[in-house]
């Protein structure tokens, strides 16, 4: 089976666990996934016999913890050991995906921006740019992004397997919302203006936005 069908599969398997078992199978799911230099499908492939092995002791009346051992997170770190890495063409289309995302998702978010405040009456529909500046703030955003997503799913890893306060949970994530939007319009703010200038209309960040999502799909679509 594709990676993609075993994820369905085990879905529609894990309905069958009771809470307690659910609660610490997902964050085994959760952890060894964001192991995010493995193969895919071998991971989905060990986490589906993981799943039939616990369906399979809860039917005999034993919890995960009785499965799997007091120590989630060592269990975690011995599977994911054992996971084949990604060859180098899948990090490539791995990386380059994201890469695609990220500016996708920036240029449609620059788009809708753009055309809010224009039915605001705070702007017009066409923006000028500075082919310079908007170079520069692309190299420099992308090594940005990949270090706070990098550090979010540390933090999301890290939490894992333990009982926060939701309350607290939440403080971070709003604090890390604030750092996140903060950094990028400092670099907005702050990147000089240079290049060529070009008027550039609100519709033509919602094409580009479409496209670069579209070929990001496509590229992570790629097989070995």
């Amino acid at each position: 089976m594709k990676a993609k069908e075993i994820i369905h599969l085990n879905n529609d398997k894990r309905k069958e666990l009771n809470p307690e078992n659910l609660k610490y199978y997902e964050d085994m799911l959760v952890y060894i996934r964001l192991s995010y230099n493995k193969s895919q499908e071998e991971t989905e492939e060990i986490l589906l016999e993981l799943l039939e092995h616990l369906l399979e002791a809860q039917k005999e009346g034993k919890s995960a913890k009785e499965v799997f051992g007091e120590s989630p997170r060592l269990y975690a770190d011995q599977i994911v050991g054992e996971i084949p890495k990604m060859v180098t063409k899948e990090r490539l289309s791995f990386g380059a995906s994201i890469i695609l995302y990220f500016l996708g998702a920036s240029a449609l978010a620059a788009g809708v921006i753009k055309l809010v405040l224009y039915i605001i009456g705070k702007s017009s529909l066409t923006t000028d740019i500075y082919l310079g500046s908007v170079f520069l703030k692309t190299i420099i955003s992308l090594p940005l992004a990949f270090l706070l997503l990098y550090v979010l799913l540390e933090y999301i890893r890290w939490s894992l397997f333990r009982n926060i306060n939701k309350v607290v949970e939440f403080m971070i994530f709003w604090l890390f919302g604030l750092i996140t939007i903060g950094f990028f319009f400092a670099l907005v703010y702050f990147t000089p203006e240079f290049g060529p200038l070009w008027q550039w209309p609100f519709y033509g960040s919602l094409i580009l936005g479409t496209l670069l999502f579209a070929l990001g799909y496509g590229v992570s679509k790629i097989k070995n």
